[in-house]
């Protein structure tokens, strides 16, 4: 039996746990830019999707530089993660493909999924603990590649339209969420078939899912402004709404403290929610219409994607930075 629970919390500007804010910082993008996703490596080298342009960009936070790979006539990528070998992997919706950029290289390696499928509109990916790349599509489909062999599987999605966001949990699982369909998935990565766990009533439109160092599930929730979390252990959700009149929860990222990073449309701001107080912290934008659609970062940073803005945003919380 599933428990649900949608909550109330309190919104707050200047939060002191766990650890307060040393520095919110932009970074100018080249004329035009439009940066759809946003992933940092342990390093702190930063990759982003510059998805109208065709190609992957590379940020240098010293001198502000910024270098762009083509990727394919075509190309219109969306989401970057950094992989476990180090490389930036993309999923890349203009060639209907999984992209991998050798950081050194700058080789672009490309797997295409099959024809058959036609155009999927793929949207985010995933490693699981045994080294394959799993991918969603919001056009109704999820799959898994793996690089050393090439193997590429693809299933039909439950319900049809909409996976969305994925994420790997601590024991080397795959979950996924479907922002059409309004579910959580968990995939058996043996068999690939997703079991759907559908969310509370009230809370509509998961979009980004992000698993904290539990196995929980944090799952923003764009249609109702939630952000809601789901316990496997004790299969019970739990649902906060976000501050303010209209809220839009676009982006989920949680960090190595496991506080919850959110953006939020209808605020212009990115928000900090800890889990054990209830609260959340407010990061506004300095200029209107940020549009944050996704958020990733590591320890001491978070980073957000400003597509309207054409910026690259980062927020310092713990640890010394370049």
């Amino acid at each position: 039996m599933r428990r649900f629970a949608v909550l109330a919390a309190t919104a707050i500007i200047a939060a002191a746990s766990p650890a307060p804010a040393q520095e919110a910082r932009s970074f100018a993008l080249p004329q035009g830019a439009y940066p759809h996703d946003v992933a940092v490596t342990a390093s702190g080298t930063v990759w982003y999707t510059e998805q109208r342009g065709g190609a992957l960009g590379q940020l240098d936070t010293r001198t502000g530089q910024v270098e762009l790979i083509p990727l394919g006539a075509g190309a219109h990528p969306h989401g970057v993660i950094v992989g476990p070998d180090g490389a930036a992997w993309i999923t890349e919706g203009g060639l209907n493909a999984i992209q991998r950029v050798d950081p050194a290289t700058r080789e672009v390696r490309t797997w295409r999924l099959p024809e058959a499928r036609g155009h999927t509109n793929l949207n985010t990916a995933a490693f699981d603990g045994r080294g394959n790349i799993w991918f969603t599509g919001q056009n109704g489909i999820y799959g898994r590649l793996d690089p050393l062999t090439g193997a590429m599987q693809v299933w039909d999605a439950p319900r049809g339209r909409g996976p969305y966001g994925i994420t790997r949990t601590p024991d080397g699982g795959i979950w996924y969420v479907s922002l059409a369909n309004n579910y959580l998935a968990r995939v058996d990565i043996d068999s690939g078939a997703a079991t759907v766990i559908d969310p509370p009533a009230d809370v509509r439109g998961l979009r980004r899912v992000w698993s904290d160092s539990q196995g929980r599930l944090w799952a923003s929730a764009w249609n109702s402004g939630h952000v809601a979390v789901y316990d496997p252990r004790s299969q019970a959700w739990r649902a906060w709404k976000l501050p303010g009149e209209r809220p839009q929860a676009y982006s989920v990222y949680v960090d190595e403290q496991d506080q919850v990073w959110l953006s939020d449309w209808g605020a212009n701001a990115v928000l900090r929610f800890d889990p054990s107080s209830e609260r959340f912290t407010s990061f506004p934008s300095d200029l209107p219409r940020s549009n944050v659609r996704q958020m990733l970062g590591r320890p001491g940073e978070a980073w957000a994607a400003e597509s309207g803005t054409g910026r690259l945003r980062r927020i310092t919380y713990g640890r010394a930075t370049n």
